[in-house]
């Protein structure tokens, strides 16, 4: 996919709730960080903020800076130029996805579309804007009220509480988990038991999801926008999908079909207070349904994975073992 252009969303999320009392009425604040080396369009494109009621814009001039206000300051939406001294607004971009992965972001500069290097943004949606006349700037505080209450600026949905989902997953040592042999011997048996072709566990990160062992074939990772998981973690339940050829979320889906993936069933690993950090998962080359006795035992599956990871995370945690 093209990590800049046009989004489209289809959900909505808040913004983080800064209320402030404006003649009686309360007001939702909306942090904005804008980026730009020059002074002069800095200043301008804060002020075109400044102008709208509940935007309030940081303005800094580097990636420097802009990463280390990004760590100690929680934005809604990001606006930055693509040229800056110490790199591009694109490694901005990166910077403020890893502390909140559906951070909206607009690129707002006069670098011609074609001279922007989309590849360093393969998997995140970024609107471009393009800065030629006073109209551009009219514009900016409607597209910055739209992406900040965009539920996801990715390609894909999150979860409400993405951000505390992601921190409890960074306790576990994905690294040494990939190395437990349990989880080879449960997909194991879940793909005998459910006479299925593949069975996986697997991580869902900020914007991938890593198997931590996968019966039946050789996948390491998963982009989120490829995986059925993505959509899965959003519920409470073992999500199902009989055919995946026939829903609409995966039809077009050329990385599932290409693995030969046609049916889908998947019960979430939790951790013990409750956050969603994965999925247990089987999968068939052909449509399936799965009665209510098969996903209690998926269910009980998940449940076996999530103690091994938190089993392996406490040895970990006193110096046991790995």
């Amino acid at each position: 996919m093209v990590g800049v252009g046009r989004a489209k969303r289809s959900a909505a999320r808040r913004p983080t709730v800064r209320r402030r009392e404006t003649e009686g009425a309360d007001v939702t604040e909306t942090a904005v960080l804008c980026v730009d080396a020059d002074e002069r369009e800095r200043e301008r494109t804060t002020a075109a903020l400044s102008a709208v009621e509940g935007l309030v814009p940081t303005p800094c001039g580097s990636v420097e800076v802009a990463v280390r206000l990004l760590a100690s300051e929680p934005f809604d939406c990001l606006v930055t130029d693509y040229a800056l001294p110490d790199g591009t607004g694109l490694d901005v971009v990166a910077a403020a996805r890893e502390v909140r992965p559906d951070i909206g972001c607009v690129l707002f500069t006069d670098t011609p579309f074609a001279d922007i290097d989309t590849g360093e943004t393969p998997h995140a949606v970024v609107d471009h804007l393009t800065r030629e006349s006073e109209a551009d700037y009219e514009y900016l505080p409607r597209l910055v009220q739209h992406v900040a209450t965009a539920r996801t600026h990715a390609s894909y949905p999150l979860p409400s509480n993405e951000s505390e989902r992601v921190a409890a997953l960074a306790a576990y040592d994905l690294d040494g988990l990939t190395a437990i042999d349990s989880f080879d011997r449960l997909t194991a048996l879940a793909s005998r038991q459910f006479e299925v072709s593949f069975a996986f566990v697997g991580l869902v990160d900020a914007h991938e999801e890593r198997f931590l062992a996968c019966y039946g074939a050789e996948w390491d990772a998963l982009s989120r926008e490829d995986t059925i998981c993505t959509y899965a973690i959003l519920e409470d339940d073992v999500t199902v999908v009989e055919d995946v050829a026939d829903d609409p979320r995966f039809a077009a889906n050329e990385v599932l079909s290409s693995r030969g993936i046609r049916s889908y069933a998947g019960a979430t690993l939790e951790t013990p207070a409750g956050e969603p950090v994965g999925m247990f998962c089987v999968l068939d080359d052909e449509p399936r349904s799965y009665t209510e006795d098969e996903r209690e035992s998926l269910r009980l599956f998940a449940a076996e994975a999530a103690e091994q990871l938190e089993l392996r995370r406490r040895l970990s945690a006193t110096g046991g073992c790995t």
